[in-house]
């Protein structure tokens, strides 16, 4: 039997505004506006506002209008800032009374890329850690240097204040959102539908510049990767992977930290803690089996590792994100 879905939708308010880039907005529509009826849980109400109703100018040579005003955006239960026009520029007083209104409320605030620079001028990230795009990262500190910034992740999740790199890693944040309100099932199949990894390890250090390397370099590294991952189980040491790629060590370390912006055995680590999230959210198997199983030398090794790259421990991404939940 069917149960029936809630009335009343959590409402979800993205901010436009004259001068935006569309991408980091739609990917706030395609997640939290398309309809999912599908997943049989309560979906969101999601509300575009801006300051105005008057067209506005977004990159790419069209317009567009927002259906609602600010003091829609102030009542909403979640409130997103996908961008600023100027990063150098002032935020506008009424933007900020509506999001220290809607903080003031309890709502869950978030921005995404250059948005943060929205939530610090409304002071709500005073004292917090935040992020923005690694190129605004010092701008933001400079600006604003009560906030902590951690330019290295890809989203900081502050509880009801959350924030994210640039661009792409919004939709990181934005999965993750789904995975807090719905849990992992649901969010694993939103990300099935975007066709993207309902979640994605690193952070923004892999995307700074990396140097790009010869055809056949990235051959022998991407050869490597393919052959550690089907061995995760398994003892993996860097001279292995110079082995399967056939370089020198000394090289193929080189060609590696070119191409993906961090050392091999940190990427083997990030790969063996991405294996143990589907066995966390969908079995019971102890923490120390799934451990091993990706393979970690010891329980406190998984538990260390895990720890540094999801802020949290096994057990309580487990309990945040399991299938019983």
């Amino acid at each position: 039997m069917l149960v029936p879905l809630p009335t009343r939708l959590h409402t979800v308010a993205a901010l436009a505004f004259d001068g935006m880039a569309p991408f980091e907005l739609g990917c706030v529509v395609e997640i939290f506006g398309l309809p999912r009826p599908e997943l049989r849980v309560p979906w969101y109400d999601l509300k575009v506002c801006a300051e105005s109703g008057d067209p506005l100018r977004v990159v790419g040579g069209f317009s567009m209008r927002a259906g609602h005003g600010l003091d829609v955006l102030a009542a909403a239960d979640t409130v997103i800032v996908p961008g600023v026009a100027d990063v150098r520029g002032p935020v506008s007083a009424v933007l900020v009374e509506a999001l220290r209104d809607a903080h003031a409320r309890g709502a869950r605030i978030v921005s995404i890329c250059s948005g943060a620079f929205a939530l610090a001028a409304a002071g709500l990230l005073d004292g917090r850690e935040a992020t923005t795009h690694w190129k605004y990262a010092d701008l933001l500190q400079l600006r604003f240097p009560s906030v902590r910034v951690t330019p290295d992740v890809l989203y900081v999740d502050g509880g009801r204040i959350l924030t994210s790199a640039g661009s792409a890693a919004g939709l990181d944040l934005l999965i993750h959102l789904v995975r807090n309100d719905h849990g992992a099932n649901v969010a694993n199949a939103v990300a099935r539908r975007l066709v993207i990894p309902p979640h994605r390890d690193g952070g923004q250090a892999q995307f700074i510049q990396a140097a790009v390397t010869a055809v056949e370099d990235d051959d022998a590294v991407a050869r490597a990767m393919e052959w550690a991952m089907a061995h995760l189980a398994d003892p993996i040491t860097v001279a292995d992977l110079a082995r399967v790629a056939h370089l020198s060590e000394r090289t193929f370390i080189r060609h590696f930290k070119a191409q993906t912006g961090t050392s091999p055995l940190r990427w083997v680590i990030s790969q063996r803690v991405a294996a143990s999230l589907p066995m966390l959210e969908s079995t019971g198997a102890p923490v120390e089996e799934i451990g091993a199983a990706v393979g970690f030398e010891s329980p406190v090794t998984f538990r260390h590792h895990f720890s540094r790259a999801m802020r949290t421990s096994p057990s309580a991404y487990r309990r945040a994100f399991g299938a019983a939940r």
